[in-house]
């Protein structure tokens, strides 16, 4: 296990981070390396889930909201964001669009490593990415059938991208609510969440990492 990897672990405890939460900071480490697409097809899996969705997002704004030398955190969030809203719930496009400002700022994220190169760019192309997503709507629904119809097949080839949901629906419950709730519910701490058996969509917070 790496440094990176005990520290997070650490935090995970202390902080008393749900499953889903852990899901998304591991997806989105400084490690210098990609999310895996088998956890971030886990990660989608949840955000059919009334209230892991509310624990995938909330922590996924978090990640969003941090800055310098996590450039990581915001780069691989956005990875993860575009992933979602391509093969999750269509409540995280919701979501996004009423809190687009907050991801509109990140195109003009900045940070210069001690060698001197621009990893900023990294985030400033990827929010490019996500910003056109979210403003094209049939771009996206089509994007969505592609991708939805490519994580089937590779699911029925027993790859078992996919299979992660039917683990954490008995953890969460069969709650699958269409109800979208207010962003501001993220104020609340994630174990009250949890407790109350379902909740509300999360919006943008800054909270301890």
């Amino acid at each position: 296990m790496t440094t990176s990897a005990l520290r997070r672990q650490v935090k995970n405890i202390v902080h008393n981070y749900s499953e889903a939460e852990i899901k998304v900071r591991e997806a989105t480490s400084n490690d210098p390396w990609g999310p895996p697409s088998s956890l971030m097809s886990e990660i989608a899996d949840l955000t059919f889930n009334t209230v892991a969705f509310t624990e995938v997002m909330g922590m996924l704004w978090r990640r969003l909201n941090d800055s310098g030398k996590n450039w990581r955190h915001v780069y691989k969030a956005l990875t993860l964001l575009d992933y979602l809203l391509k093969t999750g719930s269509e409540r995280v496009a919701h979501q996004c669009r009423e809190n687009l400002y907050t991801i509109q700022t990140l195109k003009d994220f900045q940070y210069i490593d001690r060698d001197g190169k621009d990893q900023g760019v990294n985030v400033r192309e990827k929010v490019k990415q996500v910003m056109a997503l979210l403003k094209d709507e049939e771009r996206l629904r089509q994007e969505r059938t592609h991708a939805l119809k490519t994580k089937e097949r590779m699911a029925l080839e027993g790859i078992g991208i996919g299979s992660g949901q039917l683990g954490f629906s008995r953890r969460y419950g069969e709650d699958y609510s269409h109800s979208r709730g207010s962003p501001s519910s993220h104020n609340c701490p994630a174990s009250d969440v949890r407790g109350r058996g379902t909740a509300a969509a999360a919006g943008p917070s800054h909270e301890p990492r």
